[in-house]
């Protein structure tokens, strides 16, 4: 929505004390997650139906690139992160290793980091792929780098915060030059700052 200069009021839900399984939330969202996005009297919820919903409704600037072949590895890269690694990290997947399978800060820092590695891994190696009459992508491609061409997609909304989470969990990602040459592009743009966590009015 920052990229997009939409409008909107933020409501927050603090994860870490429980808000997200409180009556009133799961009323809006049964899977008791975030994000929920409510636009008029929808509901909807899952990020990456959010964010095309929100490409479709408020088309410019695009998200998702035009043409099929593109638009698809953009989709692709996207689902990389939100279907594939965040999901094997979020709070209640470690609260459950801690508090059902006792298992302890190192060995979930570890289990994190793996699945950062693992995913990370794809992800760098696709960020490197190119198609006929592309230039190379991510950190070989100079400054003003994204993950697809020259202008943020669902891809970089999905890695960003991401990356912010690998580093918050200690994560080396020395192996993963494309990565952090996208991440230190984007967190040059406002819209992205304003979107981190410590930028948030319930930040603590």
């Amino acid at each position: 929505m920052n990229l997009k200069g939409i409008a909107y009021e933020p409501r927050f839900v603090a994860l870490a004390r429980g808000e997200q399984h409180e009556a009133a939330y799961r009323a809006l969202n049964p899977q008791g997650l975030v994000p929920t996005l409510v636009h008029g009297n929808r509901v909807l919820t899952q990020s990456l139906a959010i964010l095309e919903y929100l490409d479709e409704v408020f088309p410019t600037p695009p998200l998702l690139p035009r043409a099929p072949e593109p638009r698809a590895r953009a989709r692709a890269i996207a689902g990389l992160v939100a279907c594939d690694i965040h999901p094997l990290n979020n709070l209640r997947v470690l609260r459950f290793l801690e508090q059902e399978l006792g298992q302890g800060p190192e060995a979930r820092g570890r289990w994190y980091r793996h699945w950062i590695r693992e995913g990370f891994g794809a992800f760098e190696a696709m960020l490197g792929e190119t198609m006929p009459g592309e230039k190379m992508l991510g950190a070989d491609a100079g400054a003003g780098a994204y993950c697809l061409g020259q202008g943020p997609t669902i891809a970089d909304v999905c890695l960003i915060p991401q990356v912010y989470n690998a580093r918050r969990f200690a994560c080396d990602l020395c192996d993963f030059p494309h990565i952090q040459a996208i991440e230190a592009h984007c967190l040059t743009m406002p819209a992205f700052l304003q979107a981190a966590p410590e930028a948030q009015a319930d930040a603590e």
